[in-house]
Protein backbone atom coordinates (compact mmCIF):
# COMPACT_ATOMS: atom_id res chain seq x y z
CA UNK A 1 0.00 0.00 0.00
CA UNK A 2 1.17 3.34 -1.09
CA UNK A 3 1.50 5.93 1.85
CA UNK A 4 3.25 9.19 2.53
CA UNK A 5 7.07 8.50 3.90
CA UNK A 6 7.78 11.33 6.44
CA UNK A 7 10.90 12.38 7.48
CA UNK A 8 12.05 10.40 10.99
CA UNK A 9 11.95 14.40 12.59
CA UNK A 10 8.14 14.66 11.10
CA UNK A 11 7.29 11.26 12.42
CA UNK A 12 8.71 11.82 15.53
CA UNK A 13 6.40 14.72 16.38
CA UNK A 14 3.13 14.68 18.53
CA UNK A 15 -0.13 15.82 15.69
CA UNK A 16 -1.55 18.51 17.91
CA UNK A 17 -1.61 22.15 17.11
CA UNK A 18 -0.47 24.65 19.68
CA UNK A 19 -4.27 26.01 19.93
CA UNK A 20 -8.11 24.58 19.72
CA UNK A 21 -9.78 27.88 17.90
CA UNK A 22 -13.59 28.94 18.80
CA UNK A 23 -15.02 27.25 16.20
CA UNK A 24 -13.86 24.00 16.79
CA UNK A 25 -15.78 24.47 20.42
CA UNK A 26 -18.69 25.64 18.62
CA UNK A 27 -18.94 23.24 16.59
CA UNK A 28 -18.71 20.85 19.48
CA UNK A 29 -21.50 22.95 21.15
CA UNK A 30 -23.18 23.15 18.42
CA UNK A 31 -24.16 27.06 19.37
CA UNK A 32 -21.92 29.75 18.85
CA UNK A 33 -20.51 31.46 21.61
CA UNK A 34 -22.09 34.34 23.10
CA UNK A 35 -18.78 35.86 23.90
CA UNK A 36 -15.47 35.33 22.35
CA UNK A 37 -13.13 36.62 24.90
CA UNK A 38 -10.12 34.01 24.43
CA UNK A 39 -8.45 34.80 21.52
CA UNK A 40 -6.91 38.13 21.80
CA UNK A 41 -8.09 39.50 18.93
CA UNK A 42 -9.70 43.29 19.03
CA UNK A 43 -13.23 42.79 19.08
CA UNK A 44 -13.33 46.99 18.50
CA UNK A 45 -12.19 45.82 15.43
CA UNK A 46 -10.29 47.52 12.40
CA UNK A 47 -10.16 51.42 10.91
CA UNK A 48 -13.21 52.10 9.07
CA UNK A 49 -10.16 53.51 6.59
CA UNK A 50 -8.88 50.13 6.54
CA UNK A 51 -12.28 48.61 5.41
CA UNK A 52 -12.57 50.76 2.89
CA UNK A 53 -8.99 49.56 1.46
CA UNK A 54 -9.91 45.75 1.63
CA UNK A 55 -13.11 46.58 -0.07
CA UNK A 56 -11.64 48.74 -2.75
CA UNK A 57 -8.42 46.03 -3.19
CA UNK A 58 -11.11 42.94 -3.75
CA UNK A 59 -11.83 44.03 -7.09
CA UNK A 60 -8.18 43.31 -7.78
CA UNK A 61 -7.81 40.33 -5.91
CA UNK A 62 -7.66 38.09 -8.94
CA UNK A 63 -3.91 39.54 -8.87
CA UNK A 64 -1.44 38.55 -6.65
CA UNK A 65 -0.02 40.59 -3.61
CA UNK A 66 3.61 42.22 -4.23
CA UNK A 67 5.50 39.65 -3.28
CA UNK A 68 8.11 42.27 -1.86
CA UNK A 69 5.44 43.90 -0.20
CA UNK A 70 7.18 47.49 -1.32
CA UNK A 71 4.79 49.56 -0.24
CA UNK A 72 3.44 48.07 3.35
CA UNK A 73 7.30 47.87 3.68
CA UNK A 74 8.14 51.26 3.07
CA UNK A 75 5.24 52.81 4.95
CA UNK A 76 6.65 50.37 8.18
CA UNK A 77 9.64 51.99 7.83
CA UNK A 78 8.63 55.24 7.81
CA UNK A 79 6.39 54.75 10.77
CA UNK A 80 9.55 53.71 12.54
CA UNK A 81 12.09 55.51 11.27
CA UNK A 82 14.28 53.05 9.77
CA UNK A 83 14.76 51.95 6.26
CA UNK A 84 12.64 49.25 4.60
CA UNK A 85 15.69 47.08 4.45
CA UNK A 86 15.18 46.62 8.42
CA UNK A 87 11.64 45.21 7.47
CA UNK A 88 10.44 42.11 6.18
CA UNK A 89 6.21 41.78 6.52
CA UNK A 90 5.11 38.19 6.68
CA UNK A 91 1.88 35.90 7.51
CA UNK A 92 1.35 37.16 11.03
CA UNK A 93 3.94 36.61 13.72
CA UNK A 94 3.58 33.23 13.72
CA UNK A 95 4.88 33.06 10.18
CA UNK A 96 7.56 34.56 10.82
CA UNK A 97 8.55 32.39 13.78
CA UNK A 98 8.24 29.91 11.41
CA UNK A 99 10.61 31.36 9.11
CA UNK A 100 13.33 32.81 11.62
CA UNK A 101 13.57 29.15 13.08
CA UNK A 102 14.10 27.70 9.93
CA UNK A 103 17.23 30.22 9.37
CA UNK A 104 18.77 29.62 12.53
CA UNK A 105 18.05 26.56 14.09
CA UNK A 106 19.24 22.93 13.16
CA UNK A 107 18.67 19.17 14.81
CA UNK A 108 20.32 19.72 17.92
CA UNK A 109 20.22 22.96 18.42
CA UNK A 110 20.23 24.89 21.16
CA UNK A 111 16.89 27.27 22.12
CA UNK A 112 15.55 29.25 25.05
CA UNK A 113 12.25 30.26 25.87
CA UNK A 114 10.19 30.42 29.36
CA UNK A 115 8.07 27.79 30.36
CA UNK A 116 4.68 28.53 29.63
CA UNK A 117 5.54 31.23 26.93
CA UNK A 118 3.79 31.24 23.41
CA UNK A 119 3.60 27.94 21.84
CA UNK A 120 3.62 28.31 18.39
CA UNK A 121 7.67 29.01 19.13
CA UNK A 122 7.87 26.03 20.53
CA UNK A 123 6.31 24.47 17.87
CA UNK A 124 8.26 26.00 15.01
CA UNK A 125 11.57 25.14 17.19
CA UNK A 126 10.52 21.01 17.34
CA UNK A 127 9.74 21.21 13.61
CA UNK A 128 13.13 22.08 12.81
CA UNK A 129 14.94 19.65 15.22
CA UNK A 130 15.70 22.57 17.76
CA UNK A 131 16.21 21.52 21.51
CA UNK A 132 13.94 23.71 23.95
CA UNK A 133 15.33 24.61 27.07
CA UNK A 134 12.67 26.61 29.45
CA UNK A 135 12.94 28.54 32.25
CA UNK A 136 10.28 29.14 34.86
CA UNK A 137 8.34 32.40 35.29
CA UNK A 138 9.16 34.60 38.43
CA UNK A 139 6.00 36.30 40.23
CA UNK A 140 4.68 35.81 37.20
CA UNK A 141 6.81 37.46 34.72
CA UNK A 142 9.38 36.69 32.36
CA UNK A 143 12.63 35.91 33.97
CA UNK A 144 15.64 37.95 31.74
CA UNK A 145 18.19 36.71 34.21
CA UNK A 146 17.16 32.90 33.88
CA UNK A 147 17.08 33.50 30.35
CA UNK A 148 19.63 34.54 29.56
CA UNK A 149 22.19 32.25 32.10
CA UNK A 150 20.36 29.28 30.68
CA UNK A 151 21.35 30.48 27.32
CA UNK A 152 24.85 30.80 28.52
CA UNK A 153 24.65 27.69 30.13
CA UNK A 154 23.84 25.92 26.49
CA UNK A 155 25.45 27.89 24.14
CA UNK A 156 21.88 29.11 22.55
CA UNK A 157 21.35 30.19 19.26
CA UNK A 158 18.19 32.03 20.00
CA UNK A 159 15.87 33.05 22.99
CA UNK A 160 12.50 33.88 23.00
CA UNK A 161 11.28 36.71 25.29
CA UNK A 162 7.88 38.21 25.17
CA UNK A 163 7.07 41.99 26.10
CA UNK A 164 4.45 42.73 27.03
CA UNK A 165 4.05 38.81 27.78
CA UNK A 166 0.96 36.64 27.15
CA UNK A 167 0.09 34.82 28.71
CA UNK A 168 0.36 36.72 32.00
CA UNK A 169 -0.45 40.38 30.41
CA UNK A 170 3.16 41.07 32.34
CA UNK A 171 5.86 43.41 31.65
CA UNK A 172 9.36 44.67 31.80
CA UNK A 173 10.35 48.11 31.87
CA UNK A 174 12.40 49.23 28.41
CA UNK A 175 15.57 49.47 30.63
CA UNK A 176 15.38 46.29 31.66
CA UNK A 177 14.84 44.67 28.70
CA UNK A 178 17.89 47.17 27.08
CA UNK A 179 19.93 45.48 29.56
CA UNK A 180 18.79 42.24 28.53
CA UNK A 181 20.16 42.90 25.03
CA UNK A 182 23.54 44.53 26.19
CA UNK A 183 24.10 40.54 28.49
CA UNK A 184 23.50 38.65 25.79
CA UNK A 185 26.22 35.59 25.40
CA UNK A 186 27.95 35.62 21.79
CA UNK A 187 26.51 34.40 19.08
CA UNK A 188 22.61 34.57 20.72
CA UNK A 189 19.91 36.34 19.15
CA UNK A 190 17.35 37.85 21.23
CA UNK A 191 13.99 37.41 19.86
CA UNK A 192 11.66 39.86 21.32
CA UNK A 193 8.02 39.25 20.63
CA UNK A 194 6.18 42.56 21.02
CA UNK A 195 2.81 41.62 19.80
CA UNK A 196 1.32 44.03 22.46
CA UNK A 197 3.59 46.93 22.01
CA UNK A 198 0.80 49.15 20.58
CA UNK A 199 -1.09 48.81 23.62
CA UNK A 200 1.37 49.04 25.88
CA UNK A 201 2.03 52.20 28.43
CA UNK A 202 4.84 54.47 28.17
CA UNK A 203 8.17 53.06 29.16
CA UNK A 204 7.61 49.67 28.13
CA UNK A 205 8.69 49.63 25.04
CA UNK A 206 12.83 50.23 24.29
CA UNK A 207 14.45 51.91 21.49
CA UNK A 208 16.73 49.29 20.25
CA UNK A 209 18.83 50.89 17.10
CA UNK A 210 17.27 48.56 14.27
CA UNK A 211 21.01 47.95 13.00
CA UNK A 212 21.57 45.76 16.33
CA UNK A 213 22.35 42.51 14.92
CA UNK A 214 22.00 40.79 18.85
CA UNK A 215 17.97 41.42 18.38
CA UNK A 216 15.03 41.58 16.33
CA UNK A 217 11.37 42.49 16.86
CA UNK A 218 8.49 41.36 16.33
CA UNK A 219 5.18 43.16 15.74
CA UNK A 220 1.78 42.39 14.32
CA UNK A 221 -1.69 43.84 13.03
CA UNK A 222 -3.42 41.52 14.86
CA UNK A 223 -4.14 43.18 18.47
CA UNK A 224 -4.60 47.04 18.31
CA UNK A 225 -5.34 47.55 14.77
CA UNK A 226 -8.05 44.52 14.39
CA UNK A 227 -6.94 42.64 11.66
CA UNK A 228 -5.75 39.57 13.17
CA UNK A 229 -8.37 37.62 10.48
CA UNK A 230 -5.83 39.15 7.56
CA UNK A 231 -2.58 37.58 9.25
CA UNK A 232 -0.05 40.08 8.64
CA UNK A 233 3.56 40.73 10.84
CA UNK A 234 6.12 42.05 10.39
CA UNK A 235 10.00 42.48 12.19
CA UNK A 236 12.29 44.87 12.67
CA UNK A 237 16.13 43.87 12.30
CA UNK A 238 19.45 44.36 10.82
CA UNK A 239 19.22 44.26 6.85
CA UNK A 240 21.77 41.20 7.01
CA UNK A 241 19.30 39.21 8.87
CA UNK A 242 16.22 40.73 7.58
CA UNK A 243 17.84 39.39 4.10
CA UNK A 244 18.12 36.20 4.85
CA UNK A 245 14.32 35.73 5.05
CA UNK A 246 14.05 36.24 1.24
CA UNK A 247 15.82 32.75 1.40
CA UNK A 248 12.70 30.63 2.69
CA UNK A 249 9.81 33.13 3.14
CA UNK A 250 6.60 32.33 1.43
CA UNK A 251 7.26 35.41 -0.92
CA UNK A 252 3.07 35.24 -2.04
CA UNK A 253 2.26 34.99 1.18
CA UNK A 254 0.46 38.17 1.93
CA UNK A 255 -2.15 39.01 -0.13
CA UNK A 256 -3.34 41.95 -2.17
CA UNK A 257 -6.56 42.87 0.07
CA UNK A 258 -4.07 42.67 3.21
CA UNK A 259 -1.47 44.48 2.54
CA UNK A 260 -4.03 47.06 1.33
CA UNK A 261 -5.58 46.73 4.63
CA UNK A 262 -2.90 46.72 6.81
CA UNK A 263 -0.87 49.93 5.09
CA UNK A 264 -4.63 52.14 5.37
CA UNK A 265 -4.73 50.93 9.40
CA UNK A 266 -1.25 51.98 10.00
CA UNK A 267 -1.85 55.40 8.55
CA UNK A 268 -4.69 55.50 10.99
CA UNK A 269 -3.29 56.06 13.95
CA UNK A 270 -6.36 58.02 15.88
CA UNK A 271 -8.00 54.72 15.35
CA UNK A 272 -5.31 53.25 17.42
CA UNK A 273 -5.12 55.71 19.59
CA UNK A 274 -9.41 55.26 20.57
CA UNK A 275 -8.76 51.61 20.92
CA UNK A 276 -6.16 51.89 23.11
CA UNK A 277 -8.29 53.63 25.26
CA UNK A 278 -11.34 50.91 25.05
CA UNK A 279 -8.89 48.56 25.64
CA UNK A 280 -8.09 50.02 29.02
CA UNK A 281 -11.62 50.71 29.92
CA UNK A 282 -12.37 47.09 29.30
CA UNK A 283 -9.37 45.64 31.59
CA UNK A 284 -10.93 47.61 34.31
CA UNK A 285 -14.02 46.59 33.64
CA UNK A 286 -13.04 42.62 33.89
CA UNK A 287 -10.60 43.17 36.56
CA UNK A 288 -13.69 44.67 38.45
CA UNK A 289 -16.02 41.44 37.23
CA UNK A 290 -13.28 38.97 38.73
CA UNK A 291 -12.71 41.10 41.88
CA UNK A 292 -16.87 41.34 42.71
CA UNK A 293 -16.94 37.40 42.23
CA UNK A 294 -13.33 36.91 44.57
CA UNK A 295 -10.87 36.33 42.14
CA UNK A 296 -7.21 38.20 41.59
CA UNK A 297 -6.94 39.99 38.14
CA UNK A 298 -3.19 40.51 37.31
CA UNK A 299 -2.00 43.52 36.03
CA UNK A 300 -1.82 43.78 32.40
CA UNK A 301 0.13 45.84 29.50
CA UNK A 302 -2.05 43.95 27.23
CA UNK A 303 -5.64 43.30 25.27
CA UNK A 304 -6.62 40.69 27.86
CA UNK A 305 -6.65 40.31 31.95
CA UNK A 306 -5.77 37.05 33.64
CA UNK A 307 -7.03 36.14 36.43
CA UNK A 308 -6.17 34.31 38.90
CA UNK A 309 -8.76 31.54 40.18
CA UNK A 310 -7.06 31.28 43.64
CA UNK A 311 -6.72 27.43 43.63
CA UNK A 312 -4.49 24.96 41.12
CA UNK A 313 -4.63 24.36 37.86
CA UNK A 314 -7.51 21.38 38.45
CA UNK A 315 -9.73 24.21 39.40
CA UNK A 316 -9.07 26.75 37.00
CA UNK A 317 -9.26 24.20 34.28
CA UNK A 318 -12.77 23.39 35.28
CA UNK A 319 -14.06 27.34 35.79
CA UNK A 320 -12.34 27.68 31.87
CA UNK A 321 -14.82 24.73 30.92
CA UNK A 322 -17.86 25.70 32.32
CA UNK A 323 -17.66 29.02 31.50
CA UNK A 324 -16.96 27.29 27.98
CA UNK A 325 -20.32 25.53 28.19
CA UNK A 326 -22.15 28.23 29.03
CA UNK A 327 -20.96 30.35 25.86
CA UNK A 328 -17.44 32.56 26.73
CA UNK A 329 -14.75 31.74 25.21
CA UNK A 330 -11.62 32.16 27.62
CA UNK A 331 -8.28 30.78 27.37
CA UNK A 332 -5.69 29.94 30.05
CA UNK A 333 -1.63 29.16 30.41
CA UNK A 334 -0.95 25.52 29.80
CA UNK A 335 1.73 25.18 32.66
CA UNK A 336 1.69 25.36 36.64
CA UNK A 337 1.99 27.67 38.43
CA UNK A 338 0.83 29.71 35.67
CA UNK A 339 -2.22 27.68 35.33
CA UNK A 340 -4.10 28.52 38.55
CA UNK A 341 -5.32 31.26 36.22
CA UNK A 342 -7.82 31.77 33.30
CA UNK A 343 -6.98 34.52 30.82
CA UNK A 344 -9.63 36.79 29.60
CA UNK A 345 -9.98 39.16 25.93
CA UNK A 346 -11.14 42.70 26.51
CA UNK A 347 -14.54 43.51 24.88
CA UNK A 348 -17.14 45.86 24.55
CA UNK A 349 -20.17 46.51 27.10
CA UNK A 350 -22.18 43.55 25.74
CA UNK A 351 -19.48 40.88 25.85
CA UNK A 352 -18.34 41.71 29.16
CA UNK A 353 -22.27 42.03 30.42
CA UNK A 354 -22.30 38.20 29.43
CA UNK A 355 -19.43 37.46 31.47
CA UNK A 356 -20.63 39.02 34.61
CA UNK A 357 -23.64 37.00 33.97
CA UNK A 358 -21.77 33.90 33.46
CA UNK A 359 -19.07 34.29 35.72
CA UNK A 360 -20.65 33.55 39.05
CA UNK A 361 -22.57 30.67 37.50
CA UNK A 362 -19.18 29.05 36.11
CA UNK A 363 -17.28 29.11 40.18
CA UNK A 364 -20.55 27.78 41.50
CA UNK A 365 -20.33 24.66 38.89
CA UNK A 366 -16.43 24.48 39.36
CA UNK A 367 -17.01 24.35 43.11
Amino acid sequence: MTHPRLTSLAASLPATVPFVGPEAQERRLSRPFRARLGANESLFGPSPRAIAAMQSAARDAWMYGDPEAHDLRAALAAHHGVTPAHIVAGEGIDGLLGYLVRLLVGPGDAVVTSDGAYPTFNFHVAGYGGVLHRVPYRADHEDPAALLAKAADMGAKLVYFANPDNPMGSWHDAATVKAMVAALPHGCLLLLDEAYADLAPAGVVPDIAADDPRVIRMRTFSKGYGLAGLRVGYAIGAPDLIAAFDRVRNHFGLGRVAQAGAMAALADQDWLAQVKAQVAQAREAIAAIALANGLAPLPSATNFVTVDCGRDGAHARAVLAALVERGVFVRMPGVAPLDRCIRISVGGSAELDVLAEVLPQALRAAG
